[in-house]
């Protein structure tokens, strides 16, 4: 496979006007997962230091920030997403001195850091919850959770019918100091993860707290985890169903989507408007459609959201279109930038998903036609970053990473795996570290193995082996940004042409630019519409005709 890359031209995107400025409305964000990035003591777990080693190849890569899945203190039930100390790293991961280094080196060569929030549940082990437990019924940390008495003769039944997204109950029955059942308390997600009452004002006041320590820390932003979940229907009401799982996304729920999270999110916004460096707001919002998630980044509110629809479409031109129109649509009357995200840390990497056949969804247990999904990783990445608004890497898919779908099921440590119910607990495949060299019982991961297996294979998907290869998809990834940051026609706006096009081709236009997309398994000669800057596979022109590959996405100046 091969890339062309012609001469590259200056300027920003002028196909929106009126559109907000900032640096965020076409930034390309690198997600780094930290535990397996980099290991920068040997341990086998990635770390800060490994982070903050790594930052020159982020640079390199062309990015414009970086995001971090979570670094606090915790006891790991669920990968970091059960937070003991908000104002803490994890021992695992480093120190506070550590997360200074790293937010100082990063701004030193031009990335911005955004670290994640978790703000709809603690851990068990938070120490508000900690003392709710000890002080027993009564105590007024219990008003800062969701403590109900249980329904039954004895309290034994959970207070309501609401689910867990992990699966089972969404509520765990305490036990009080006298070693008597108690009252139950809910958690959305794992029993060690209990919900705030953001009814509270104590609550509020804590993440207003929060937002500032790392915020006077130096950190860009914030991605703001389960968004969508933090204010719960008054009352708590049954929602009279099972199989809740299945209408996520699908319904407004009483504990998602309520209205009432935005109060709080217009609260947040004026904190980092105190701010210097344009700091800003990620919601991570699993809404029934993109017109809620609009509601998210209304001016006065978060700067953007993840785009989830877009991520669980299919490599079909027609549902690529309707997807992609319907997402511009919804943010332009709110004057927030679309996004688009191919893979991240809980769903199977696209490379994968794009092997199997459409309609499987986004965790996907077979490893299907690995050449076949490569080939449409590539389309749809250049396709990605051929549209207006924000971009977001996975740390990984640069190299054309498959997920591991063979992991034994001794070595997996998701924590949904080990649940009878609930999510597949199939993460570990997106998550196993990532390959820097050729040789090493890491392939540089770090001196001390990996905490996940990694393929045999991988010493030829490694930033080593294809750094300079013209072929290589990490070098693919170098261009596209690279040309994405310079030409006037790519980055921040609101708008695409769709010119004609034969069934299962995509040919949208920007202002000096166009890109032409074949989802079909067969090539297509079309009219050639300029000058080729970028292809996801080789190419060849004759006159005034392209023979376009099956599979394939070509980015061409006009």
């Amino acid at each position: 496979m091969t890339q062309h890359l012609a001469a590259p031209s200056t300027g920003t995107s002028t196909d929106a006007p009126g559109h907000r400025t900032g640096w965020w409305q076409d930034a390309v964000i690198y997600q780094v997962y930290p535990r397996s990035f980099a290991d920068g003591n040997g341990d086998g777990m990635g770390d800060l230091a490994g982070v903050r080693g790594r930052l020159p190849y982020l640079r390199d890569l062309g990015v414009d920030a970086v995001w971090l899945s979570p670094f606090y203190a915790s006891p790991q039930a669920d990968a970091g997403y059960d937070v003991a100390d908000y104002r803490a790293i994890d021992p695992m991961f480093g120190t506070l001195l550590d997360a200074d280094a790293l937010i100082r080196d990063a701004h030193d060569l031009g990335l911005r850091i955004i670290v994640d929030l978790v703000p709809n549940h603690s851990s068990d082990q938070h120490e508000w919850f900690k003392r709710a437990l000890a002080e027993g019924p009564g105590s007024a940390l219990r008003d800062r959770y969701h403590f109900r008495p249980g329904k039954g003769a004895d309290g034994e039944l959970p207070p309501n019918d609401w689910e867990s997204i992990f699966g089972g109950p969404a509520w765990t029955r305490s036990t009080d100091p006298d070693g008597t059942p108690g009252d139950w308390y809910l958690h959305l997600f794992a029993p060690e993860q209990p919900d705030f009452n953001w009814e509270h004002p104590a609550v509020a006041d804590e993440f207003r707290s929060i937002l500032r320590f790392w915020l006077d820390m130096g950190v860009d932003g914030f991605r703001v985890d389960v968004a969508h979940g933090l204010v719960k229907a008054e009352g708590l009401p049954d929602l009279g169903t099972h199989d809740q799982l299945k209408l996520l996304g699908n319904d407004v729920m009483p504990f998602f989507d309520q209205d009432g999270v935005h109060e709080i999110y217009r609260s947040w916004r004026t904190i980092l408007e105190e701010y210097p460096g344009d700091r800003i707001l990620v919601a991570e919002a699993w809404t029934p459609t993109v017109e809620r998630t609009a509601n998210y980044v209304r001016p006065d509110e978060m700067h953007q959201a993840f785009n989830f629809q877009y991520l669980a479409t299919s490599w079909d031109a027609e549902a690529l279109r309707g997807v992609i129109d319907t997402s511009l649509d919804a943010m332009r009357p709110v004057g927030a930038p679309t996004t688009w995200v191919l893979s991240n840390h809980d769903v199977t990497r696209h490379a994968t998903r794009f092997a199997n056949p459409p309609g499987l969804g986004t965790q996907i247990r077979t490893a299907g036609d690995r050449e076949l999904g490569l080939r449409r990783a590539r389309a749809a990445t250049l396709l990605m970053l051929a549209l207006p608004g924000s971009a977001y890497v996975y740390q990984g898919e640069e190299l054309g990473l498959p997920d591991v779908t063979d992991l034994p099921d001794e070595a997996r440590q998701d924590p949904s795996f080990f649940r009878a119910e609930g999510q597949d607990g199939f993460r570990d495949g997106c998550r196993v570290p990532i390959p820097w060299t050729r040789e090493g019982s890491s392939y540089g991961f770090g001196e001390g193995g990996s905490w996940l297996p990694q393929p045999a294979g991988w010493a030829e998907l490694s930033v080593e082996a294809q750094t300079g290869a013209a072929d290589s998809t990490l070098e693919l990834y170098r261009a596209a940004i690279a040309t994405r940051r310079v030409h006037p026609g790519l980055g921040a706006g609101t708008a695409v042409e769709w010119l004609g096009a034969p069934e299962g081709l995509l040919v949208l236009a920007r202002p000096g630019f166009v890109c032409t997309v074949n989802t079909t398994d067969a090539a297509v000669r079309i009219p050639v519409p300029g000058t080729v800057l970028l292809s996801s596979a080789p190419v060849s022109t004759d006159g005034a005709e392209i023979e376009l590959p099956a599979d394939t996405t070509v980015w061409w100046t006009v």
